[in-house]
């Protein structure tokens, strides 16, 4: 009698198990909440969803593109340092902290820029690119530099070997740069 009594308790544990087993789980709060506190889902602000759905969106590339958005992004950085409001844009704050911040920023992107496109991710280099071009123009501005300006002279080495160039550039710069590899 003893052997049936101990089996028609797993058996009921058996059932129960299977029962538990097969309904679905019950969401439960990931934070503990006190019984006394309502329980209602909060919604972000709209600003706040807005936000989100632009960062966390996938990256939609535009099929085409061109260089002049270089003279666009130049001219903007150039009117935020004209305004040099620090509150509302972050150009206007990077040359507020001087040419020595400027070069370091610009120097972290691209070494960002290195590290990814030899991972070989290429939309990740695609990004670092344009932090890096953003960068470069913010050095622009701080140093009074017009695009202009280095569009003219890449036109001057349209054609023109890259070790001819380096060749042709006075021996001072090599004196100065203290290496012999420009020469």
């Amino acid at each position: 009698m003893a052997k049936t009594t101990k089996k028609k308790p797993i058996a009921k544990l058996t059932k129960v198990l299977k029962a538990a087993a097969a309904k679905p789980a019950k969401k439960r709060a990931a934070v503990p909440v006190p019984a006394s506190l309502p329980v209602r889902p909060v919604k972000p602000p709209k600003a706040v969803r807005r936000a989100e759905a632009r960062h966390l969106t996938p990256l939609a590339m535009p099929v085409d593109g061109d260089a002049a958005v270089l003279d666009r992004l130049w001219q903007t950085v150039e009117s935020r340092r004209l305004a040099g409001n620090a509150a509302t844009s972050h150009s206007a704050r990077l040359l507020g902290r001087g040419t020595a911040k400027v070069a370091q920023k610009l120097g972290e992107e691209a070494v960002e820029c290195v590290i990814e496109a030899t991972l070989g991710h290429r939309p990740e280099t695609i990004l670092e690119s344009a932090d890096l071009l953003y960068h470069l123009m913010v050095v622009w501005v701080d140093a009074g530099i017009h695009p202009n300006e280095v569009w003219a002279e890449l036109r001057r080495r349209e054609g023109i070997s890259g070790i001819a160039e380096k060749a042709a550039r006075p021996k001072g710069i090599v004196r100065a740069a203290r290496t012999t590899k420009l020469a």
